[in-house]
């Protein structure tokens, strides 16, 4: 049964608390921190993590699609993060910043942009906790998934098998009922998703929709 994380960038910002209690039914929540720099959009930072972490027991799984991302690392920690995924592209020091998250006591994460070859994270195995797919291009949400990546995620899947370690292979764009099944046979274990649970009236039903159809791939 893969893990549900609901992004947080789909919902109505007006409300967050609401919006985040609304998917209370899925154990992870998605969080998109972007700066108008690594990519072409600002979104939220620490200061709202902060204000909605005591309202959700979810694990906060921050994404952290900024530049240069350690000076944040502490702060995103700070803030309440259960998890703290960085992206390998850009990032000339990616082992330390690893090991930064985890001496902060979060879970490690590595994202992977669309362009990104899977064998980029071969000298990382041995210490990343998650590995996030971009199925789409970072910086915006509601689009179309990326079909060129489907091979990309059964390489890491690979890769992870040969590693022994428990790493959790996550994917993030365009994830919807069509294509949950189809990453999910391709080897991922986490499925984050957001226009297709939040434009759903009903969040929990959707959330519920995606593992049905993913058990049955």
């Amino acid at each position: 049964m893969p893990i549900i994380a609901p992004s947080l960038l789909s919902a109505d910002f007006s409300n967050l608390r609401h919006e985040m209690n609304d998917v209370s039914s899925a154990p992870w929540l998605h969080l998109d921190v972007m700066d108008g720099h690594f990519v072409p959009n600002i979104s939220f930072g620490m200061p709202v993590i902060k204000a909605l972490r005591p309202y959700s027991e979810a694990k906060f799984d921050v994404h952290l699609m900024i530049e240069p991302v350690d000076p944040y690392l502490e702060a995103t920690a700070k803030a309440g993060a259960d998890h703290i995924t960085v992206h390998c592209e850009g990032n000339p020091h990616l082992y330390r910043s690893l090991q930064t998250i985890k001496a902060l006591g979060c879970k490690a994460g590595v994202a992977i942009c669309p362009a990104t070859p899977p064998e980029a994270l071969s000298q990382v195995m041995d210490i990343v906790d998650i590995i996030l797919v971009m199925s789409v291009n970072p910086g915006f949400g509601g689009q179309s998934f990326l079909e060129g990546q489907l091979p990309k995620i059964s390489v890491l899947s690979k890769m992870i098998l040969q590693s022994g370690r428990p790493v959790i292979l996550g994917v993030d764009g365009g994830i919807d009922e069509q294509t949950a099944p189809r990453v999910v046979e391709a080897g991922a274990t986490l499925l984050v998703a957001g226009s297709s649970i939040f434009g759903k009236a009903d969040r929990k039903a959707a959330i519920e929709g995606l593992v049905n159809v993913s058990c049955r791939s």
